[in-house]
């Protein structure tokens, strides 16, 4: 398949970039890509909560009134979980396993779907290069600009530029990552991902 190449003023160009029908040709498939986005989340979550049982509540062994004659239920002492201040009957824990295990196959199936379904909504635009000569924010605002691109916006790129990086930090809505350490839930989120030419073929060699 071909993917539409967009000059650095917006305007798409007569030929484009050739592209795998495997990795942006893809049918979608909405459970795949659930399970992979959330798969994601969930790797990237820590057990930072932790709660106290019953056993490592502050509390006093002796029994808090008679067992008779006081016309309440027996209670044996208030490190009970059904008592104000006691612990909790199924406590968070720090050592809580979030992880999800995903096969790397689906995981690479899922990311393909995202970027096909992308391509079919127009979301995702190639240009042949994108840099800048220095780290100015306000330079980086008027290229993206100059691509007529609204809102949000993922820049894959495929090496590592210092200067798009630096420009970048303080708009809050552009992201800019190697396209080797593209994610699934980056795809989603932003409006608009722009691609260059060369993190596409990066795209298609790790996704193949």
């Amino acid at each position: 398949m071909e993917l539409k190449l967009i000059d650095l003023n917006g305007k798409v160009a007569k030929k484009g970039v050739d592209a795998s029908d495997v990795t942006f040709g893809r049918e979608f498939n909405e459970s795949l890509v659930h399970e992979v986005v959330v798969a994601y989340m969930a790797n990237a979550r820590t057990a930072t909560r932790a709660q106290k049982t019953r056993a490592t509540v502050a509390h006093t062994t002796h029994k808090p009134y008679a067992q008779k004659g006081t016309g309440n239920a027996r209670a044996g002492m208030t490190s009970s979980p059904i008592w104000r201040g006691g612990g909790r009957a199924f406590p968070n824990s720090p050592n809580e396993n979030y992880s999800h295990k995903v096969n790397r196959k689906a995981y690479r199936a899922g990311m393909q779907t995202i970027l096909s379904e992308l391509v079919r909504q127009d979301r995702l635009k190639v240009v042949d290069t994108f840099t800048i000569d220095t780290p100015k924010t306000k330079q980086l605002v008027q290229k993206i600009n100059a691509l007529g691109v609204d809102g949000g916006v993922l820049v894959l790129i495929d090496g590592f530029d210092e200067n798009l990086y630096l420009s970048s930090r303080n708009l809050p809505n552009v992201l800019v990552i190697e396209a080797q350490f593209a994610d699934p839930v980056s795809l989603v989120r932003f409006p608009n991902v722009l691609v260059t030419a060369g993190a596409v073929k990066k795209l298609e060699e790790i996704l193949a």
